[in-house]
């Protein structure tokens, strides 16, 4: 079966993450979001995908590339252009990307899902359709209920008893919202659906799509089911993500590494030095750490690749990216380290070359200097690989 991953946002309330990275490619303990909704998909028959990138979409293509190693065939439609060796990008709305592909290869020639790529989800896919196909509808929703404080995030849905939609709503004020069940971006569609979207310019699913087929007097039905959904819709959604992950709260996420104590994993190469103080889970170490004497790591707690610890250093409930060198005797405590800068669960961000707190924390891979390097080699050559 085919399905569209929507993957051509920018991504700007992730920010900082998203400077480095477009928002599908956000990892959850080595895994970018995005993997692990294939991976779902193909749990589900959905097989044949196709995906529409814009912002930074040569690190999705290079990663995803013709899907072989995920079991599935991939294709992409990049909205934008290359114009003097510079991409620029020129998304067309979620609802234009679907148009634009269908225009291209008419690859949508039977009942089809869209997913945004930008969520975890462990929704029974294979329910959704039995339910479409048994309403009808030339358009399904999932939706979810959340608490009325978050309503104005989500499009809102409201629908009669038997799950037709009446009416949707996208982002309104709480005390403008009709209801607290909202769009979890999780839809099937039929191909008839292109009848209703216009070919050229930007078009939206939620706020233009929805509420023109419902003006229409066409079929969108609305489905709620029990599943898990972390939408990672900003910063704190990502540092709720991964802490679940890490705790095993999602069912059928499959941590990467082995375990060397409880709740401790590791990547191959790992290597902790003799008297290391205390490693205390849920923890994941990246492939190629090193972490030195006397250094403690208190869970949840996520390391990246090839980072370095060095000697005395204290990281609690942090999420250090790739390449990252905590110094000696230094203390990260609940914050994310991403492309040299600090960032705290709720957003807020620190750039440590501005505050002139680069010292604190380096690119594993710039060279050390004086007696620290000298302790940090002595370290290496004391480690246990793992």
């Amino acid at each position: 079966m085919k399905a569209m991953i929507l993957a051509a946002g920018k991504g700007t309330r992730v920010r900082p993450l998203t400077h480095v990275m477009p928002k599908p490619m956000i990892p959850l303990i080595r895994k970018p979001i995005m993997e692990a909704i294939v991976d779902h998909l193909r749990a589900h028959e959905f097989d044949e995908i196709y995906v529409n990138t814009s912002y930074l979409s040569q690190s999705i293509e290079d990663y995803f590339r013709d899907g072989d190693r995920f079991g599935v065939r991939m294709a992409f439609s990049y909205e934008g252009e290359l114009r003097d060796g510079e991409f620029i990008d020129r998304p067309v709305g979620s609802a234009g990307g679907m148009r634009r592909i269908q225009d291209h290869c008419c690859f949508f020639d039977d009942t089809f899902a869209v997913l945004c790529g930008d969520a975890l989800i462990d929704v029974d896919l294979s329910e959704v359709l039995k339910f479409h196909r048994q309403s009808g509808a030339m358009a399904t929703i999932v939706t979810k209920t959340v608490p009325w404080e978050e309503v104005h995030r989500y499009g809102v849905v409201v629908s009669d008893a038997s799950g037709r939609v009446e009416r949707f709503q996208e982002k309104p004020k709480r005390a403008e919202a009709a209801s607290n069940t909202i769009n979890t971006g999780i839809y099937l569609f039929e191909p008839s659906v292109f009848e209703h979207i216009p070919a050229e310019g930007e078009y939206d699913i939620g706020s233009q799509l929805f509420p023109k087929l419902i003006a229409s007097g066409a079929h969108v039905a609305a489905i709620s089911l029990p599943f898990q959904w972390v939408d990672i819709g900003c910063v704190a959604d990502f540092w709720t993500a991964t802490r679940m992950v890490l705790r095993g709260e999602v069912e059928g996420f499959r941590l990467p590494g082995r375990e060397i104590a409880p709740g401790v994993r590791v990547g191959l190469g790992v290597h902790l030095a003799e008297g290391v103080s205390c490693i205390k889970g849920p923890v994941y170490i990246g492939a190629g750490t090193t972490v030195g004497a006397g250094a403690r790591i208190e869970g949840p707690t996520v390391i990246g690749a090839n980072c370095i610890i060095e000697p005395g250093a204290h990281v609690r409930e942090s999420i250090l990216w790739d390449y990252t060198r905590v110094v000696q005797g230094s203390f990260v405590d609940e914050r994310i380290v991403v492309a040299q800068r600090f960032v705290e669960p709720n957003g807020d961000s620190i750039d440590l070359r501005e505050a002139d707190l680069s010292w604190l924390l380096r690119d594993a891979r710039s060279t050390a200097s004086g007696s620290k390097a000298e302790e940090l080699i002595q370290s290496v050559r004391t480690t246990i690989p793992l």
